[in-house]
């Protein structure tokens, strides 16, 4: 057993902290004074306060996690010897995609995984959806994953009723690989287990939770976990979504993090709020994936949009007027005499990592200052 563990299961679960929190915390201890969380833990309180700026109220809940050390061991050692493994934030085999579209500020400071970890180097899209979604949408995640099975990227689900499940069935059908992200504790998912032995054996199946071990479901567990299946994709792809619960609010916070997010577009029959999240900001796709409207959008290597035979000289363009200032989209439109959509340019706007949303009404956009480091936490 890693000697460590006992200490990032301390760590991570430390109550009312949040990642953020937690996060600075490591980047303090790991990246700038270069020491190991076991040698943290051996600080004194005074130490604690003094060179962490900590509150007396942070420094009696890490004494508190302190005097849960023995009782973490006994549960690591269970972990280990029932093939569980834990990956914390500072590992090499912690999720770079995770990492990348969190950020310090929402990544999970620990991973409890079963199956193949290598997993999660791969190419990744998530297929997510309503729990009651209609054939049409379940057709849909079926394909979706099909065309994602045979281009070997990995098929992200949350294992919920309705588009979730179709999606993790799908890709074993099409002897694809998935990852499995729980809203409970990895140690509660027995009869999962059971029923996915032999696809985790293959190598096929990642089981994987942020929560503590022995967590059973609940309602905030299931809403917490959202945003990792949104974080640990390269690509994400809505079925249907209602205009309210997790997918409604797990597009609706993607789009605000810039996230590149494309949805299915619905026919006036159907009763779903599809069109809603693509007025919102989401791509149009058919029923094969691929971009509606007037743009084809690609991802490349590095996960950003690129906007084929759109003229460099207008991107060009774009940038200057962004150096001077914040606009809309209207605003940029009008003053550049683009022959471009407002969902096309929206959509170019948020792809560039260069480029600020600012989150007023309407939002704007404007270049980011290069001397602006975001905090990171490679080192």
């Amino acid at each position: 057993m890693n000697k460590e563990a006992v200490y990032w299961i301390a760590l991570a679960h430390l109550p009312r902290w949040g990642h953020f929190k937690i996060n600075n915390l490591i980047i303090k201890f790991y990246h700038e004074n270069n020491i190991s969380i076991v040698d943290f833990f051996q600080l004194s309180e005074n130490e604690w306060k003094n060179e962490y700026n900590l509150q007396i109220n942070e420094v009696e809940d890490l004494k508190q996690a302190k005097s849960e050390l023995a009782n973490n061991a006994f549960l690591a050692e269970t972990l280990y010897n029932e093939g569980y493994e834990l990956i914390p934030l500072t590992s090499s085999e912690y999720s770079k995609t995770l990492k990348s579209n969190l950020k310090a500020a929402h990544s999970p400071a620990l991973l409890y995984v079963k199956g193949n970890k290598q997993i999660l180097d791969e190419k990744s899209i998530a297929i997510v959806g309503s729990r009651d979604a209609s054939s049409k949408s379940l057709e849909f995640t079926d394909n979706i994953a099909k065309i994602a099975s045979k281009e070997f990227k990995v098929v992200v689900s949350g294992f919920a009723k309705g588009v979730d499940k179709q999606a993790l069935d799908s890709a074993i059908n099409y002897n694809g690989q998935s990852i499995i992200v729980l809203p409970q504790g990895i140690m509660t998912f027995g009869s999962g287990f059971r029923k996915y032995r032999k696809q985790i054996i293959d190598g096929n199946v990642l089981v994987l939770s942020t929560f503590f071990p022995k967590a059973p479901w609940k309602t905030e567990l299931a809403m917490a976990r959202n945003p990792i299946i949104y974080g640990l994709a390269d690509e994400i792809f809505v079925a249907e979504s209602s205009d309210k619960g997790g997918t409604w609010s797990g597009v609706a916070d993607g789009l605000r993090k810039n996230r590149i997010i494309y949805v299915r577009k619905a026919e006036q029959s159907e009763n779903n709020a599809n069109n809603l999240l693509i007025q919102k900001g989401a791509i149009p796709v058919d029923f094969e994936g691929k971009p509606l409207d007037d743009f084809i959008p690609e991802l490349a290597e590095d996960n950003q949009l690129v906007l084929k035979n759109n003229g460099v000289n207008e991107e060009n363009k774009i940038f200057e007027l962004l150096n001077t200032g914040e606009y809309t989209v209207k605003d940029i439109l009008e003053k550049l005499e683009l022959d471009w959509s407002k969902n096309k340019l929206r959509t170019f706007l948020k792809s560039k990592k260069e480029i600020e949303t600012i989150n007023k009404k309407p939002l704007r956009f404007t270049m980011k200052d290069s001397e602006l480091k975001q905090l990171s936490l490679y080192g």
